[in-house]
């Protein structure tokens, strides 16, 4: 594909509506529409365990894009430091903990958006004292609420939740339950 035209179609605070014109192999001309995130902000996906009883921890949050509540996993966007992830994990959730694993910046909807983003594994130590009474420190536009879930029930409850009108995070599904049914095969 080669670009012929870029226009930019809106812009806002945080995003950017773009509208380009393409060459594809065969000389046609394609016009695709997409969204850009105005500064170069990196996701950061808090996929965080609570040690010794393995729950994980996971938020039901109201987003005003779906005008409803979605299940998934504490995240911010920041500046690529996988640290971020343990920042919003606090904020978002009231839990400290450490960080295990990190991937790779990723793209979640290259269909759309330019978005990317990073998955950090966390261990919370249930049993440290910070983490006995966890406290949620919330921007006035969130509206959170924490859900510890064993990962053996993590696919009932996506069901039941999705069954009271509740949107479900496809991050959750495809680790929870897609990859079971990948390892089968």
């Amino acid at each position: 594909m080669e670009q012929i035209s870029e226009k930019k179609l809106y812009q806002g605070n945080w995003l950017t509506l773009v509208e380009t014109v393409y060459r594809n192999k065969h000389g046609e001309e394609v016009v695709w529409e997409s969204v850009r995130r105005r500064k170069p902000w990196v996701g950061v996906i808090a996929v965080a365990k609570l040690v010794p009883s393995m729950r994980f921890i996971l938020i039901k949050q109201f987003r005003p894009t779906l005008n409803g509540y979605v299940i998934g996993f504490p995240a911010g966007i920041g500046d690529g430091d996988a640290e971020h992830a343990l920042v919003e994990l606090k904020e978002e959730t009231g839990y400290t903990g450490t960080i295990k694993e990190v991937s790779p910046v990723m793209k979640s909807n290259a269909g759309i958006i330019n978005d990317s983003g990073m998955s950090v594994y966390i261990e919370v130590d249930e049993h440290a004292p910070e983490n006995q009474n966890p406290q949620q420190n919330l921007e006035p536009s969130e509206d959170i609420e924490v859900v510890l879930v064993p990962k053996e029930r993590i696919k009932k409850f996506l069901l039941q939740e999705y069954d009271q009108g509740t949107h479900i995070g496809g991050n959750l599904w495809y680790l929870f339950v897609l990859s079971d049914v990948i390892n089968q095969y």
